[in-house]
Order: structure tokens, then sequence, then C-alpha cells
């Protein structure tokens, strides 16, 4: 059984990432690949007054804390009630509470994050002060000597290793976060590496440094600007050179065939930015990342009780006469 699981959060336009994709048939589509699907709703991300760090550029610190607070607590039930979570964004700060709330769950979970950018700048590293730029720096245990305390933080523990992270589709890292990566150790797989090695060899190696007995949770965090601009044009941050659809589809069969594929998260499809057409783009992108993370095969899908039909007196077209 499956959940759908929807919030808000804090970047100017994602907001209305949700209502686009549930306009786009997103409940429709999941049900057609024979889903129990329930719609919970719009995560509440109450706003802040004085919402800033006097010591630190960080935009929002609050708000994000509040979010990601009320996110994790419904991830969490969501999959300790033996359900699969699809979050759908909004930023990706939203995987702050995302990936805490799973890690509540399945303490062992592993995390495959494909993406443009790494995401993993700390408050320090960060050139920008924006949240969607540092939700892995808050949970990878390494890090935490280099992490600043913000306000309303106070409930994140760090829950991941950098052994248990994995990038697919970088190509734009910022000189703190390439350190961090090569500091840390953690896997990554830039478009250098899809373009020299083949997105079948990427992701068969992320899974097998990730999980080589094949046993651990998985948790996919997924931006739709890790795909092409072409593919994905009303986004905030797009980077040209990104992954085609296929390639993007490809990640997503092969963690689901796994069949240990428990949260989903869907960042920053904006439909604030570009035009009509973009948006719809955008959206029939963001459709077949997420279809094909819940059983959508490219080769064909029915319904998990289909059954072929026999024919009945009723139905049954008598021969013409001689």
């Amino acid at each position: 059984m499956y959940i759908f699981f929807v919030f808000f959060q804090a970047k100017p336009g994602t907001e209305h990432g949700p209502d686009a994709l549930r306009e786009g048939g997103l409940i429709k589509k999941l049900m057609g690949l024979g889903l129990d699907v329930h719609d919970y709703g719009d995560v509440g991300t109450p706003s802040h007054e004085d919402d800033h760090h006097f010591d630190l550029p960080v935009k929002n610190p609050k708000h994000v804390a509040t979010a990601s607070e009320n996110i994790a607590a419904d991830v969490y039930n969501v999959i300790k009630s033996g359900r699969t979570c699809l979050a759908l964004g909004g930023d990706h700060s939203m995987a702050i509470g995302s990936i805490f709330g799973h890690s509540l769950a399945e303490p062992e979970h592993v995390v495959v994050w494909v993406d443009a950018h790494a995401d993993i700048n700390t408050p320090l590293t960060s050139s920008s002060g924006n949240m969607h730029g540092m939700p892995l720096s808050f949970l990878v245990k390494e890090l935490q000597p280099y992490i600043s305390k913000l306000p309303g933080f106070e409930f994140i523990k760090p829950c991941l290793s950098a052994k248990n992270i994995a990038y697919i589709g970088l190509r734009d890292v910022d000189p703190g976060e390439r350190y961090i990566i090569e500091k840390l150790g953690i896997q990554s797989f830039s478009m250098s590496e899809v373009d020299r090695h083949g997105i079948k060899d990427v992701v068969e190696k992320a899974m097998h440094y990730l999980d080589p007995e094949g046993v651990k949770p998985i948790h996919l965090s997924f931006d739709i600007d890790a795909l092409d601009p072409s593919l994905a044009p009303s986004t905030g941050t797009p980077v040209p050179g990104g992954l085609s659809i296929r390639e993007g589809n490809y990640i997503c069969e092969e963690l689901a065939a796994t069949g240990r594929l428990t949260c989903v998260d869907i960042a920053e499809v904006n439909p604030s930015l570009g035009n009509e057409r973009d948006n719809l783009i955008t959206v029939n992108s963001a459709l077949s990342i997420i279809t094909h993370c819940f059983g959508g095969r490219r080769q064909g899908t029915y319904p998990k009780n289909y059954q072929i039909p026999i024919p009945t007196h009723t139905n049954h077209v008598a021969p013409p006469p001689s």
C-alpha cells in the first residue's frame, strides 16, 4: 500500500508545485498502477516574525525548522505504518524533515540524492544563505562540528553517515561542497561520470557502494533540476547538461525494482517560473519520474490483480449467418 503525501516549503513559487502535480493527474496515474493512494494534504508551515539569524546570513531558519519538524513527524508515521511515502515540495530544504523522519522509522536507510546541486553547504560555507542549499549538512554526522546552531533546529539529530549517501547528476557544486564531498569520501557521480560510464553502470555502482548486500531501505531525494532544463524549465536553479528523461526514469525503475524504496522526495517544481508550456513540460517530466518510482515501466505496466477478461454469453458476438 502506498501513501501520497504533500506539503509546502519556503522558496517562493515552489509552494504551488504539489497542486500543479495534483492537477496534472498524479493521483489518477498512481491509482492506474493499482496502488492504494491516500493524499494527506499539505503540511502546515506557519510563518515567523524576525525569521533570521543575527550572526549568519541564513534565510528563514525558523520557518524551515517548523516545516521540517512537521514533515519528519508525518513521514515517520507513514513509513512506520508500513506504507511508502511520496513527499512533494517545495524546495529541497524539505529533505531535512523527510530524511530525518525516515531515519526515525528505518535507521539503516540509505540516501540516493539526484540533483544538479550537492545541497551540502553549511551555514558558513554558503554564499547565499538559502536553506535549500544546506539540507544534507544538518543530517550528516561527520559534519556536526562545522554546523552553527540555528533557532528551531534543536530537534534535528544527525542521522546519516557520509558512507550512506550517493549523488547522481551533479554539475553545479560550490567550492565548500566539493571539499566536503572529498573530505568525507561521499560517493559522487557527476554528469561527467554519467557521460563516461552510462547511467546503468552509475546506478549499479551507487547501489553496490551503498548497500552491497541489498537489504537496506532506500530514500530517493530527486530534485527536478537534475533533469536537463529542456525537460524541466520551471525550476529555480536550472543547469544545462542534465539528465535525460530516459536516464531519470532508469534511476527510478532500478530503485523501485529493489522493493526497498520506502520514501521519495520530489523537489523544486516551480509553476511560477516560465510560461504555460514550460509548466506543462516540467509537470509531465515530474509525473514521469514519480510513476517510474512506483511501478511504472517503459516496457508496459498492468495493475497487480489484472486478469484477461473471459467472454460471456452477454458479450459474445455470434458469427454472421451463412
